[in-house]
């Protein structure tokens, strides 16, 4: 087989266009939260703060949280800071006793992309 030059250009702008666009293939991951995964806070927390490493779109995520003996908690609308299109804000309309949690998150990034994650924290 020879290379020829259409094949060499082909190559050259196939190994190009796939090292030049991580982005294509980004989704939005969990990079911290509030609070902490694993944390025990003595304070009940009155709202979880999420953030992520690109922007996420509030309209198509959320958040369940479920406590002691996989109680449902009450929470309120998610939304995203204003400030920041990476953080999501998800009010807790309802005062957490002492025990474990279990935050179940799902989002969607700004580029369309699906993700979704878990973590505990407990309260004191």
């Amino acid at each position: 087989m020879a290379f020829t030059l259409p094949r060499v250009l082909t190559a050259a702008a196939f190994f190009a266009a796939i090292s030049v666009s991580p982005a294509a293939f980004a989704h939005a991951h969990l990079k911290t939260q509030y609070p902490a995964a694993d944390a025990a806070v003595t304070a009940a927390p009155q709202a979880l703060t999420l953030d992520f490493s690109e922007g996420i779109e509030p309209n198509f995520s959320g958040v369940k949280i479920t406590g002691p003996q996989e109680a449902a908690v009450k929470t309120g609308a998610v939304k995203r800071n204003e400030k920041d299109n990476k953080q999501l804000i998800v009010p807790i309309e309802e005062s957490l006793k002492p025990g474990e949690y279990l935050v179940d998150w799902h989002v969607v990034s700004v580029d369309g992309h699906k993700t979704k994650g878990t973590y505990h924290f407990s309260v004191k």
